[in-house]
């Protein structure tokens, strides 16, 4: 099993970091690779709906989110970090996030994702919710923990003190892992995967 953690934040090893880091211990304890991936400091191209995707499976923009898309279907679970920034979460991720999903998002059905966010004070619940909604439009089971996956501190020192934000960041792992075994138990007790019917796709004028 594999589990990817995206750290959003353009500190690489920042806040949000520290947290993802604290589910990545978890994971490696109980003998899962784990991979973070870091998106820079530069800025991350948006879609710009040229639809190259839907022809050739891979974005127009050849960076990180190609490599993703390349190794998804090694990947097991996936869980995304951000900073909190006005209640939202960072540019960079949601560029990455945007044409990851626009590209890949069937690609991703079935695959146990969470979210993480760090911030200073509030707009966490905000942040962590936008993520989700990726997960959520994409038939992805989202694994939850105790509380909201949110961290506390303006600096890795502090998130080290948040000891309830690094406790439900590790039951969330735990529960990742939890459900990733139920998953592989019911594949090998010949538990099918869902078959939908074929999507419909309308808007409010047809």
């Amino acid at each position: 099993m594999k589990i990817l953690l995206i750290n959003g934040s353009p500190n690489e090893f920042g806040c949000t970091y520290t947290a993802l880091a604290e589910a990545q211990k978890v994971f490696e304890q109980n003998g899962i690779e784990t991979e973070i991936v870091y998106l820079g400091k530069k800025p991350v191209a948006g879609c710009i709906a040229c639809g190259l995707c839907r022809k050739t499976g891979l974005c127009a923009f050849d960076d990180k989110v190609n490599d993703i898309i390349d190794e998804i279907d090694d990947i097991d679970g996936i869980i995304v970090g951000s900073p909190v920034y006005y209640a939202g979460i960072s540019g960079q991720i949601t560029s990455f996030l945007d044409r990851l999903f626009y590209a890949a998002g069937g690609k991703m059905k079935g695959k146990p994702a969470a979210s993480i966010v760090s911030c200073r004070r509030g707009g966490a619940s905000a942040a962590f919710e936008i993520i989700n909604k990726y997960f959520m439009m994409n038939n992805m089971p989202v694994v939850t923990s105790q509380y909201w996956n949110q961290v506390h501190g303006n600096t890795p020192d502090e998130v080290r003190k948040d000891e309830e934000g690094l406790q439900t960041v590790r039951v969330l792992a735990q529960n990742m892992i939890w459900l990733l075994r139920c998953i592989e138990a019911g594949k090998n007790a010949g538990v099918a995967y869902p078959e939908y019917e074929p999507k419909v796709r309308t808007n409010f004028i047809r």
